[in-house]
């Protein structure tokens, strides 16, 4: 059986990346397992293309699967702006103020 994260690989590979990292953050949140992915997508699919432009390809990309999964931190470059940036900033750490925070804490 695969994990989410294998299926959210799997169907950006559509996109031809020349590098793709999808990585579970979901033991930085309180939503429970499999709901928080950070991927790092980078190909010539984004020449050209806005930041939202590419989040949007992204998401027509993965289609159901977006339904699946509670937040995408998404950071997409061309190859060339990879080479530049060498990395991908780091996800925050989670602070709180769901519903379910409320619910585990007892209120």
């Amino acid at each position: 059986m695969s994990t989410k994260a294998d299926q959210l690989r799997a169907a950006l590979q559509a996109l031809s990346p020349t590098h793709l990292q999808v990585l579970d953050e979901s033991h930085m949140h309180s939503r429970g397992l499999e709901t928080h992915y950070k991927a790092v997508v980078v190909g010539d699919a984004f020449a050209g293309k806005r930041a939202v432009q590419r989040h949007q390809l992204v998401y027509r990309t993965l289609g159901p699967l977006m339904t699946q999964i509670h937040a995408l931190a998404l950071h997409t470059y061309t190859p060339d702006e990879w080479a530049a940036a060498g990395a991908a900033p780091d996800s925050p750490t989670c602070r709180g103020g769901s519903t379910h925070d409320k619910a585990a804490a007892g209120g």
